[in-house]
């Protein structure tokens, strides 16, 4: 078990983004030095975080910016809910085995990484994911799910070779704070109904967590994950129904009417989904209704038992991220 004394060196990849905004303030809460590690830095940089610009399939990179790092928390992932990707393949299991092979080169003490929880196959979960669940293999899934699946496979290879690493797997990350202009899929769909803009939502439910739990589930996971577990960093199970029809009454608007069963959408996949690809969206995919169809029920106790996370209640998240978004509606 890695043990955390004082005041640390720490990196961050995939810094400038959703998650990573949300991990460094609860770091330099905790009084620790931050590198700050993206192919690209904010305009600008938040007091006392270095930021250093790379790429995570660069080692020679990686493994100038892990100098004296203590703790390294991977962050980066290209999300896609594509079959075939090669940059998303490349960047979530090759980017995972070249990152963690930069960390043992530089003698970091702890390497933390973020998969997902579709790393688990949603679809032959019988209804419950744990950390023993069946994992992504199948070449019908998602790019993202088996990608994520497989850079865990890579960085157990490293592992072997002596890297100290943990993994945690989080739900549908939501929540503040995030980019009003670019806002993550899950906080746009919660933040246009909130706006009066969805009618109608479609059925079906997931487990979501705030982005801030899993900022603090990622710094528990350094402080007491075992060497090479897993652990899954759940929220709660939520009807997407019922995240618009919150985030609605909270900016007091009207929330959707009703549901469409994503099973009946998925009949019609055939004729929808081309249709919908044209028009530059994929809410309407196999993808995109898989995770919904199969609603698994996700059982992070083995986070809360040996880590001591705690995920804060939902309409919490749900009334933040609106005030957050739209201070003055």
């Amino acid at each position: 078990m890695f043990y955390i004394l004082g005041r640390m060196k720490v990196a961050v990849t995939g810094a400038a983004g959703y998650l990573g905004s949300n991990l460094i303030p609860q770091l330099l809460d905790r009084g620790d030095d931050v590198v700050a590690i993206d192919r690209v830095a904010p305009a600008e940089p938040t007091p006392g975080v270095t930021w250093v610009a790379a790429d995570v399939l660069d080692r020679d990179a990686m493994r100038a910016a892990f100098d004296g790092v203590d703790v390294v928390y991977h962050l980066v992932a290209l999300i896609t809910l594509a079959n075939h990707n090669e940059v998303a393949w490349r960047v979530n299991t090759e980017g995972v085995r070249v990152t963690a092979e930069a960390a043992l080169a530089a003698g970091v003490r702890r390497f933390v990484h973020t998969s997902s929880i579709h790393a688990f196959d949603q679809y032959r979960s019988g209804g419950h994911i744990d950390e023993t669940s069946s994992r992504s293999t199948d070449s019908d899934l998602p790019v993202y799910d088996r990608s994520k699946w497989q850079g865990e496979v890579e960085l157990r290879a490293v592992i072997e070779q002596g890297l100290d690493a943990v993994i945690v797997n989080p739900t549908g990350v939501f929540g503040p704070a995030d980019n009003p202009a670019a806002l993550s899929r899950l906080n746009r769909t919660a933040i246009d109904s909130a706006r009066g803009r969805v009618p109608v939502m479609i059925g079906g439910g997931f487990d979501l967590v705030d982005v801030r739990d899993v900022g603090r589930g990622l710094i528990l996971a350094g402080e007491k994950g075992r060497t090479g577990e897993n652990y899954l960093l759940g929220g709660h199970m939520i009807t997407m129904l019922d995240l618009c029809r919150q985030a609605a009454a909270h900016a007091g608007k009207t929330g959707p009417r009703f549901a469409i069963p994503p099973q009946v959408l998925g009949t019609l996949l055939p004729v929808l989904e081309p249709i919908f690809r044209r028009l530059g969206t994929d809410v309407i995919s196999k993808a995109a209704l898989g995770a919904l169809i199969s609603a698994p029920q996700v059982d992070h106790s083995k986070a809360t038992r040996e880590l001591g996370y705690d995920p804060r209640p939902l309409p919490e998240s749900i009334t933040e991220l609106v005030d957050y978004v739209l201070p003055t509606r």
